[in-house]
Parts: structure tokens; sequence; C-alpha cells
């Protein structure tokens, strides 16, 4: 599965999700670091990537074509705890749920919105 991750999710998160099979883009080290939100989310939506985020301004993009969105909002967010909120979220979703799933993890719940429209 492809996947586009911000710069705030931890880069062992993304290790993690490489060592599970996906196609992982981190803009970190490379000329895009520091682009845009608008710009990242434009780089998932051609790539057909999932997005993981922890910018709550992605979940208002819910109704939009896309190819699904993960956005970790914690109150005392650090590596470990975005980390496994990252992973809980992986496993518990397959890849074809993805396309048009908003998955909104908090410290104990998470909430699902779903698109009528599925990627863009």
């Amino acid at each position: 599965m492809k996947i586009v991750v911000d710069e705030n999710i931890p880069i062992h998160t993304a290790d993690a999700l490489r060592a599970l099979g996906h196609d992982v883009l981190d803009v970190r080290g490379t000329p895009d670091a520091g682009i845009s939100d608008q710009e990242l989310w434009g780089h998932a939506q051609r790539a057909g990537a999932l997005r993981i985020t922890t910018d709550k301004g992605f979940a208002r993009r819910w109704q939009e074509p896309h190819h699904g969105v993960v956005v970790v909002r914690l109150r005392r967010p650090n590596r470990a705890r975005i980390h496994e909120r990252v992973l809980r979220a992986m496993r518990e979703f397959a890849e074809q749920q993805w396309p048009g799933t908003l998955v909104v993890m908090r410290d104990r719940a998470q909430s699902v919105r779903r698109s009528r429209r599925r990627g863009a």
C-alpha cells in the first residue's frame, strides 16, 4: 500500500510501515522537505496514497475524494505514542477499506468517517 507520512510522524514509524511491506513516502531529507500541507496532500492524491499525519486540519478534508487519512490527535504526544496509534490504525483496517476513510486516533478512542467519494 502507498503511504505518505508527515514530517511529524516518527521516522521509526515510517520504517516500521516499510517493514510491513508498504511503499512509504517520507519527505524528510529530500528536496520536498518542508513543503506545505497542501503540496503534501497533492502528493498523496497523485500517488493514490494513504495520508498519515498529526495535523488536525486534514480531518476537515474528509468529504473530499481521497485514498485514506489517519490523523493522530493525542493530549501529550510523543514518538512512542504516535507510533503505537499509527500501527494500531493500520492493523484495524484492510487496504481496500482505506479509500475515502478518515480515522482520527485519540488517546483512548478513535473516530471513523467515510466519504461517499473515494480516491481522486
